[in-house]
């Protein structure tokens, strides 16, 4: 089976006064709230939206689980 990489992406700035596209960008990334941290697996429609909300989150690669 193929190893999926995946990504630890963390709101570190705020959505109150950017356009609704941004807002609802990060809704459909799973943010909540501030300082949130969610793990998504890479692909190229989460880089996408990455891209366009590049100035409100952080990302790393995500740690592996250990089994």
């Amino acid at each position: 089976m193929a190893k999926v990489n995946k990504l630890q992406i963390t709101q570190i700035k705020s959505g109150i006064g950017y356009p609704v596209r941004t807002k609802n960008t990060l809704k459909a990334l799973g943010f909540r709230h501030m300082h949130e941290t969610v793990v998504l697996e890479d692909s190229e429609v989460i880089r996408g939206m990455l891209d366009k909300v590049s100035f409100l989150v952080e990302v790393k690669p995500a740690a592996e689980e250990k089994k």
